[in-house]
């Protein structure tokens, strides 16, 4: 068998592997324990969206001064996310303390970027229903029988 002919294959296997492989994004969202609401659907909306594009999400609650000592506020924070994004994302590592900041880490699910057709499907219906569709409505008068701007009314 000839080396350079072995070498040769091995090579293109070795690139046909890379070729097919997927890297794995991690996104990153630094949150503060005292955040407010809108911030926080914020901040949520943004994780949702890394979550659909198949990356995965380190977040970050960075404590200052006395907010070091009530770390169970930050893991609390990052536990509600976690709950309030179950349907796309799972926690693959627990919230852990590392100095100032508190970290954990989301990764995406199988359903996780799958549109949902049946729910755009269910709000067209309600819409329809809420609309009419045309067919159970009484039909709108003529407008030939309405005087028209600029003509003259003639009385028979």
């Amino acid at each position: 068998m000839d080396y350079g002919k072995y070498k040769y294959e091995q090579e293109q296997k070795a690139k046909q592997a890379r070729k097919h492989q997927s890297q794995i994004q991690v996104k990153e969202i630094k949150l503060r324990p005292k955040i407010g609401i809108h911030d926080y659907n914020t901040k949520k909306g943004h994780v949702e969206r890394f979550l659909n594009q198949r990356a995965k999400v380190k977040v970050t609650i960075m404590f200052r001064g006395r907010e070091q000592t009530h770390p169970e506020r930050g893991r609390d924070l990052l536990l509600r996310l976690a709950d309030d994004v179950k349907e796309i994302g799972q926690i693959e590592s627990q919230p852990l303390q590392d100095g100032r900041n508190m970290v954990m880490l989301l990764g995406p699910t199988k359903n996780a970027g799958v549109t949902r057709d049946a729910e755009s499907e269910d709000t067209e219906i309600r819409e329809e229903e809420v609309q009419g569709d045309g067919q159970r409505q009484d039909p709108a008068p003529a407008r030939d029988a309405e005087p028209q701007p600029g003509e003259e009314v003639v009385e028979a």
